[in-house]
Order: C-alpha cells, then sequence, then structure tokens
C-alpha cells in the first residue's frame, strides 16, 4: 500500500470515474487501474464495483476511503508544516475570484489565519477575464478561475493550475414543470429565458447551445449573483452555471432552486482554478491557503454526500 494508492481511489470515489480521476491526478488511466488492483488485491477484497457507468464504492471500500481520507489529510498538513512555520509567514495576499461557496471560503480562511495570524488576506470577486487582466498587471498574487486549457496558449506570461472539478448544470425555480425532471436537454434550454453569470466561458457555452441548438432567449448577463438568484427563484428565468455554484454553501444555494445535469451524451465539466505571475519563487502564503482552500472543498464535498 502507498500514498498513490489512496490517492487515486479517493479521486476514483470522488469523481466515480477511473478516466476522470486519472485527469485529476495527472496519470494515465493504465496507471490509476493497475494501482487499484494491486491495492484490491493486497486487502483481498473489491474497493469499487466498475461498470460502464462508472466505479462506485463497494462497503468495504467506504470503510477503506474513509480511512484514507484522513491519512491524506494528516500528510497534507504534515508537508504544509514541514514547507513553512506559521511564525516565518507575514504580508497581505490579494486574491481575484470567481464566486465560490461562501462557507468553504469562510472555514478556509479561519483555518488559514489559525495556522498564519501574521497574515492578511485581501478578497475580490470578479469573472475570469478581468482576473487575467489583473494577474497580467500584477495587481493580485493569486486568481480563483475558471480554468480552460488554451489560456496557458493565450497568456504565456502567467503560471496556470486546476484546484476543483466542477460539471455544468441547470438551475430552475422549484416551480417550474422543468423541476420535476431529471435533467435538461439542450433544446429545453433555447426554450426558457436565460439568466447567466457574466464569465466568458458560460457566454461561450451558451452561444455554442445556439449554434447547434437554434435561437435561445437570453435575458442578460450579470456578475450580480443575487439578481441571477431572484429571478431563478421566482421562476422568471432559468440559468447554466457549474455545479459548485449550486452547492449547498454556495452563493447559488437555495431550497428554492432545484439543479438539473444537462441531458447530452458527454459531461461537460471544467475546474476551478489558479492564475498567478509567472515569478521565480511563488509566495508561500499563496500555496498554504490554496491548499487549505482545496482540503475544504474535499471536506464539504464528503459531508453533503452523506
Amino acid at each position: 500500500m502507498n500514498m498513490d494508492q489512496l490517492l487515486y481511489i479517493t479521486e476514483t470515489a470522488r469523481t466515480g470515474s477511473l478516466t476522470k480521476a486519472s485527469e485529476s491526478c495527472n496519470v494515465t488511466l493504465s496507471a490509476v487501474s493497475q494501482a487499484i488492483t494491486s491495492l484490491e488485491n493486497e486487502l483481498g477484497f473489491p474497493i469499487f464495483k466498475r461498470s460502464r457507468a462508472g466505479a462506485v464504492p463497494t462497503e468495504d471500500g467506504r470503510r477503506i476511503l474513509s480511512k484514507a481520507y484522513k491519512v491524506l489529510e494528516a500528510l497534507d498538513e504534515l508537508k504544509q508544516e514541514a514547507e513553512v512555520q506559521p511564525e516565518q509567514l507575514t504580508g497581505v495576499i490579494r486574491i481575484a475570484t470567481i464566486p465560490l461557496p461562501t462557507l468553504i471560503y469562510t472555514d478556509a480562511i479561519i483555518d488559514f489565519k489559525k495556522q498564519f495570524p501574521g497574515v492578511t488576506l485581501e478578497l475580490c470577486e470578479m469573472s475570469t477575464n478581468d482576473i487575467i487582466q489583473e494577474m497580467n498587471e500584477r495587481r493580485f498574487d493569486v486568481g480563483l478561475i475558471i480554468f480552460e486549457e488554451e489560456l496557458r496558449h493565450q497568456h504565456k506570461s502567467l503560471l496556470f493550475g486546476k484546484l476543483i472539478q466542477q460539471e455544468m448544470v441547470v438551475g430552475v425555480s422549484k416551480r417550474s414543470p422543468l423541476a420535476l425532471q431529471g435533467s435538461i436537454t439542450p433544446e429545453e434550454i433555447l426554450k426558457h429565458q436565460i439568466v447567466l453569470y457574466k464569465d466568458d466561458l458560460l457566454l461561450k457555452f451558451y452561444e455554442d447551445l445556439q449554434q447547434n441548438y437554434g435561437k435561445g432567449q437570453l435575458l442578460f448577463s450579470t456578475n450580480q449573483t443575487s439578481v441571477i438568484s431572484k429571478l431563478v427563484r421566482e421562476n422568471v428565468a432559468i440559468t447554466i452555471g457549474f455545479d459548485l455554484s449550486f452547492g449547498k454553501h454556495a452563493h447559488m444555494s437555495s431550497s428554492d432552486i432545484v439543479v438539473l445535469p444537462l441531458a447530452i451524451q458527454t459531461s461537460v465539466s471544467s475546474y476551478v482554478g489558479w492564475v498567478q505571475p509567472n515569478r521565480r519563487n511563488i509566495p508561500k502564503q499563496v500555496s498554504a491557503f490554496l491548499n487549505r482552500l482545496a482540503n475544504q472543498y474535499r471536506f464539504h464535498e464528503r459531508n453533503e454526500s452523506l
């Protein structure tokens, strides 16, 4: 048993797919499959029930996964402790960010401040495109964005990385007949009034829908998540976004909003990623905060799945 195996089984459980786990870990599908099979042989029982639909933990697998999560979290804490001592970190971290679940932010900040009391965090919400511009001007230390691989090629003076995977979904009012459905097709989306968060990736996705399925009814796009939430809750419009934005503790979270997956052959996924100015030495404060943000996301995601 080794740490790679523990990482692969937790990522497979999180994504429900060996393929997605391999992408998240930046290794081949074969490496993930062989590592999990080897661990299952060592333990003497299957960790996952595999099928064409994906990978689902067995009862024994869930028991092993609960232990694996604790081991990996302890390892992360050990690495952070070894890399830098809290009293050595001072100064200000300026963070530009797309809207993310409030509680994940809050818990990450509280955790970070307990460990690094000498560091001040400054957060400012804006779209991915605006964040990229701010990074080019070096007005912020790090940006949290909707990650696209082509950004690396368009902005070679910046550093990019993946942080949290997310899936494209549709938010509708619980009063809408759509709320009774298990999913929603592109054709159904385009029949309804749409309000979008003003981000280039979401706007491009909507434009692609129109090119492939016909004319839509876009009311407007805005950076005001409260406006989008109100229009959806009151059944004036529906919205398209990533599942992370509709989580239990997210800006768009509401018992009056029902989240529907897209009824298309392949899921539309993306990542919340990070972007930084291309410096030789990235501030350790930045790396420490990103680690805590990712850890808090994994913690809340597991709790919401229970």
